[in-house]
């Protein structure tokens, strides 16, 4: 006899299965009741169940929550789920396979029946399995999968060993001399707005999904078994298995069939990804190879080019230039960020851009090594002006993640708004740092006018920088200085014009531009209002006087 626990937030529908289902006949001897999973889980502990029914949507903790505490702590229940028409495809895609059924709101006396009778089916086997012989086959096929996974992970770090051969290679169809491998990796380009927007920020149910979608592309001479990349969290592996037929057919139908991968991806979850496929191989020692082959055919599309989700077999070079390389710009760059000039920072990193984007070709592996590159610089000069190693963004995407800063980029564009996301963050905690490390000395807003006249200068520079309020920075400037900010820069404007009217080599129009003026007329005019003469008059009373 079993016991069955029904676990539904909504009365009516624990109601209809205590009344539909044919207990008697099935040998249920009880069915028991709870309205949440939290309830569900203390009633687990409490009762000894052999099958739990379980809404997808609860309050408390949802049916996703739950199944993941029971596989983890009751590995030997069955489970059976039900959701509503909305969530189906969603619920079906992304819930662990060991679940017996799905059954569709509202649930009908049949399909619970058939659903309730293939969950019993499976208890009356395994009561009868005792042997120790069938107890290990019943662990090994529950791990099976897996398995495999850490076998194909094994092959593609090349850290497999010969002799496990006639053991583990079996269960990957590597016996078998008709087969042939490619391996595939797919790289999630909105992995965080996915995971956000349809997973709740739970980034291993998405990559679980991903692997279903993946999988259920298998047919009678084509098998796929995908899993995470243990090392990349935005990356999806996946080894094909095929038998027969010419190379070129099973290079067309690896491309054609991640084709539709990607496309079901895209009309499910809304993902946008890049698909790389390696060179199939004749040995499954051989995956790792197929394994580069893949990975090298991501890194080498062209970001300037991408427009959405992208397959490709087919690896493009390079086309970086070294004096292309932001480390080049990093002393412009370190210099805006001591003086808390975002604008500034990320006008230097617009040009940049415009450089990358005018040379060729800008590469998926150049992006990702230039962000790489970027944070380990501004590491750099962020420890040197005290900021708090915590701060730091060490760790990745995941790092960069939990500081708030977002790393998707499914264009151009959107990997330059990444870059100047990155350079925000670090202008903050560097501005914090100066702040705490370094009193407010009002003669540094004196020295930076100075030094920096020639430049658009605000005096919001210097209340974001200082995190003093504008009318306070005024009023301290005036006070210390006798004149107003703006009026201060005036004057040294004004006082560095008549220096440079001296050389009669520089023409009026190069003197407006070093003084930060655009326009010679709104110079001549802004002289001539300071003055009371325009720049040509002074330089006329020079010469005569």
């Amino acid at each position: 006899m079993y016991k069955v626990l029904i676990i539904d937030d909504e009365e009516p529908l624990r109601e209809a299965i205590r009344i539909l289902g044919d207990w008697e006949k099935l040998g249920v001897e009880r069915v028991l009741e709870a309205t949440d999973g939290k309830i569900g889980l203390s009633m687990l502990e409490e009762h000894k169940i052999d099958l739990v029914i379980v809404d997808m949507k609860m309050p408390e903790m949802n049916g996703v929550e739950l199944l993941r505490v029971i596989e983890r702590e009751y590995q030997d229940l069955l489970t059976i789920v039900i959701s509503g028409y909305n969530d189906f495809e969603y619920t079906r895609q992304a819930i662990h396979a060991k679940v017996v059924d799905y059954l569709l709101k509202p649930v009908n006396r049949r399909d619970l029946n058939e659903a309730l009778l293939k969950a019993i089916n499976v208890l009356e086997a395994k009561r009868k399995m005792k042997s120790e012989h069938i107890s290990k086959n019943i662990t090994l096929n529950l791990s099976l999968p897996k398995l495999k996974e850490k076998v194909y992970i094994s092959l593609i770090e090349r850290s497999f060993k010969n002799q496990m051969n006639e053991t583990f290679l079996p269960l990957i169809g590597a016996d078998d001399a008709m087969n042939r491998f490619a391996t595939v990796v797919l790289r999630v380009l909105n992995l965080e707005a996915v995971s956000v927007g349809r997973f709740h920020n739970d980034v291993d149910l998405l990559r679980f999904a991903i692997a279903n979608v993946i999988d259920e592309i298998a047919s009678d001479h084509f098998h796929c078994f995908s899993f995470a990349s243990p090392k990349e969290e935005r990356e999806m592996i996946a080894v094909i298995t095929m038998k027969g037929g010419y190379r070129e057919d099973m290079v067309y139908r690896s491309v054609h069939q991640m084709k539709r991968v990607s496309a079901t991806l895209a009309k499910l979850f809304g993902i946008v990804a890049l698909v790389g496929i390696g060179d199939l191989c004749d040995e499954a020692l051989d995956i790792a190879d197929s394994y580069d082959n893949a990975k090298a055919s991501i890194n080498g599309v062209d970001l300037l080019k991408l427009n959405g989700s992208a397959v490709t077999n087919e690896a493009a070079q390079s086309f970086h230039k070294d004096n292309l390389s932001i480390s080049s710009r990093i002393p412009m760059i370190r210099s805006a960020l001591e003086n808390g000039s975002i604008q500034h920072a990320k006008g230097i990193m617009g040009d940049l851009a415009k450089s990358w984007k005018s040379s060729g070709g800008f590469s998926v592996w150049e992006a990702d090594r230039t962000a790489r590159e970027l944070v380990v610089l501004l590491n750099d000069i962020a420890l040197e002006l005290k900021v708090s190693p915590e701060r730091l963004l060490i760790g990745g995407d995941h790092a960069l993640r939990m500081k708030g800063i977002s790393a998707d980029y499914t264009d151009f564009g959107q990997y330059e708004s990444l870059l100047n996301r990155i350079l925000e963050y670090y202008v903050e905690e560097i501005r914090k740092a100066l702040t705490v490390n370094r009193p407010f000395d009002v003669g540094d807003i004196k020295s930076f006018i100075d030094n920096h006249y020639f430049e658009d200068i605000k005096i919001s520079v210097f209340s974001d920088k200082y995190f003093l309020s504008r009318e306070y920075l005024m009023k301290l400037f005036k006070q210390e200085f006798g004149t107003g900010i703006h009026e201060y820069v005036q004057k040294v404007r004004m006082d560095k014009a008549k220096e440079l009217l001296d050389d009669r080599s520089l023409k009026i129009q190069d003197i407006s531009e070093m003084l930060g003026y655009k326009d010679k007329n709104y110079f001549s005019k802004a002289f001539r209002n300071y003055y009371s003469y325009s720049p040509t008059e002074y330089r006329e009373n020079r010469m005569n006087g």
